[in-house]
């Protein structure tokens, strides 16, 4: 599922991409557990390859934020479901996966369908992302990451 989520996001079916995600698991009587389980495996792999860009890389990673215009803007000053998207990757990235969860708990629990498919979105661009940098460095990604990436034509 989440391998067919980031084939869709890599094509620009961004909408597909989401409903794969949500459309498809709130439909169960587990969905919540399971669209949070699929995000953290998303936001646990950026973390991984957050860690190996990161590692006696040349350049190092930076985390922004950009408003439609492209400016930058402060994390605190962004969107409710962008802000729980940072704040679960950076969780990710310091070896917190109980407060990653939270961050997670909270936007299923407390957002609007259309900011859990932000979160999501944002999970899946930053995954995608990621790998194709660690993929230009030569740097490891997950083999369903990869096999996504070749996907697409």
């Amino acid at each position: 599922m989440a391998g067919e989520a980031l084939a869709a996001a890599r094509a620009g079916e961004d909408a597909v991409a989401v409903d794969l995600v949500t459309g498809y698991l709130s439909g169960s009587p587990e969905g919540n557990e399971e669209i949070r389980e699929l995000v953290l495996l998303l936001f646990a792999e950026s973390s991984s390859m957050v860690g190996a860009l990161g590692s006696g890389g040349a350049t190092p990673v930076k985390m922004q934020v950009f408003d439609e215009d492209g400016n930058e803007v402060q994390i605190d000053d962004a969107d409710p479901p962008v802000r729980t998207a940072i704040r679960a990757l950076l969780a990710e990235v310091h070896g917190d996966q109980e407060a990653a969860a939270e961050q997670i708990e909270i936007a299923l629990a407390n957002g609007a369908p259309q900011e859990l498919a932000t979160v999501v979105l944002q999970a899946l661009r930053w995954t995608l992302k990621l790998a194709v940098e660690c993929e230009t460095r030569d740097l490891p990604v997950a083999p369903w990451i990869t096999a996504s990436l070749d996907d697409q034509p």
